[in-house]
């Protein structure tokens, strides 16, 4: 399966001033996967260290001397790694922090040999109070899981996506190929997409194994809880694990999760998994300015989980999305938040942490709230997401006139528009809408 990641892998490779990349991301994402199939294509070899099959090569990095360990692993692997022909992938790289240390050298001795490293559980590493981390000698770069556009493309659908990239609202959709493209995202919220599930669902069309490989990559998440957690810890991850997809798209409060815990309790759990890569916080903001992340309300938030299909299992949904003709209505519309959210976070800059946000005003009898907000070109923009072809639109229209947007944009299952200060957009084209708010303003 083609990642888009690969293009921004291609251009960090021809890079004058380029820095030892760190793919994060969560368990399962397809980092290794993408890594070795770059590798691959754009050098004449790649030697992969993975400190989990082979903690032996943990030696290596007791000095931070690029020479030496280079020396050290080349004796140790047997294999050649010369600069500008070699691509070192540094796999799970969080079993030996000595090494991600140790990069910050690289760039300053050995500065053409291009080095990448990864690892499912990178994050707890790279928190941990003790750890000193190697700024401005590294470049994080990040992956989710794959994107409907991405799954477009693994489902040889690739003209569809082109098609989208040049839609306007000057060159309406076919009627046919937007049927095309709902019933194509029917698939996609059902499938997800973790590499290993879309595999299945390409090979053999069969959806009970695609739903037998989301519970195995579930409890594989559980069983990762003993590498972060203490024991104590490990019921408040569980609890946490099993309600989070029940609560996408509502206001999170910790005494909901679990009322038979303490909220401090369920509130590190909740962080672990954060660090982990399974759910996102959705903070609110005060959307009055820029960044937004500085007008944040900590206290005020919603999540979104890591993957669509995840979550689908992880409710139960399965089923009744196969067999139900609106099935963006189930579960009160907060598959197709999800989706969105999941989307966002998709096509933002793979260099920068993904963060989302919404807009809440808390006033009795004139409450409000937006799905998500979002920044384009210093623009601040409101988004609502409608699961129905149809749907009020008062808190959207109150952000416009509170905040003097330009216009709001909603996600529906409707076709695309421009009415009344409102861009409303197919769900399947999240990732035009930057393009599309830059045509409108």
């Amino acid at each position: 399966m083609k990642r888009d990641l690969e293009i921004d892998l291609f251009s960090w490779k021809e890079c004058k001033d380029r820095l030892p990349l760190l793919l994060r991301g969560a368990r399962q994402v397809g980092k290794s996967y993408v890594v070795e199939a770059f590798g691959k294509k754009a050098f004449e070899n790649i030697v992969i260290v993975n400190f989990e099959f082979r903690p032996e090569l943990k030696q290596c990095f007791t000095t931070f001397d690029p020479v030496e360990i280079i020396n050290k692993l080349r004796l140790l692997t047997g294999e050649s790694i010369e600069v500008e022909k070699t691509l070192l992938f540094l796999d799970e790289i969080q079993e030996c922090p000595d090494a991600i240390m140790a990069l910050r050298y690289f760039k300053e001795k050995l500065e053409r040999l291009a080095v990448i490293g990864a690892g499912s559980l990178m994050e707890f590493a790279l928190n941990d109070p003790e750890f000193k981390m190697p700024v401005g000698r590294v470049q994080f770069v990040y992956l989710e899981p794959l994107s409907f556009g991405e799954f477009l493309v693994a489902s040889g659908n690739e003209m569809l996506r082109c098609h989208l990239q040049k839609v306007s609202l000057g060159s309406m959709l076919d009627h046919a190929v937007h049927l095309k493209l709902m019933e194509l995202l029917r698939i996609y919220l059902m499938v997800g997409g973790m590499p290993a599930v879309v595999k299945e669902y390409l090979e053999n069309r069969n959806f009970l194994n695609c739903q037998r490989i989301q519970n195995s990559l579930l409890q594989a998440y559980r069983s990762d809880f003993g590498k972060y957690a203490k024991t104590s810890e490990l019921k408040y991850l569980q609890r946490v694990l099993d309600e989070s997809p029940r609560f996408v798209g509502d206001r999170i409060k910790y005494s909901n999760i679990d009322p038979d815990s303490r909220s401090r309790d369920i509130k590190q759990a909740f962080n672990l998994l954060k660090l982990a890569g399974i759910i996102y916080p959705v903070y609110a903001t005060a959307a009055s300015g820029l960044p937004l992340g500085a007008q944040i309300n900590e206290r005020k938030f919603k999540l979104n989980f890591l993957d669509v299909g995840l979550m689908q299992n992880a409710c139960g949904l399965q089923a009744e999305l196969i067999l139900t003709k609106d099935f963006l209505q189930i579960n009160a519309g907060a598959v197709a938040e999800q989706f969105v959210g999941q989307e966002l976070r998709a096509y933002s800059d793979r260099y920068l942490k993904r963060d989302l946000f919404f807009w809440a005003r808390d006033k009795k009898n004139s409450s409000a709230e937006v799905d998500y907000v979002v920044e384009v070109d210093s623009l601040i923009f409101p988004v609502e997401v409608k699961a129905g072809k149809t749907g009020t639109l008062k808190s959207l229209r109150l952000f416009i006139e509170e905040e003097k947007s330009l216009f709001g944009v909603r996600f529906s299952q409707g076709k695309l528009s421009l009415h009344d200060k409102i861009l409303t957009l197919p769900l399947y084209m999240v990732e035009q809408m930057k393009r599309l708010v830059r045509e409108v303003k």
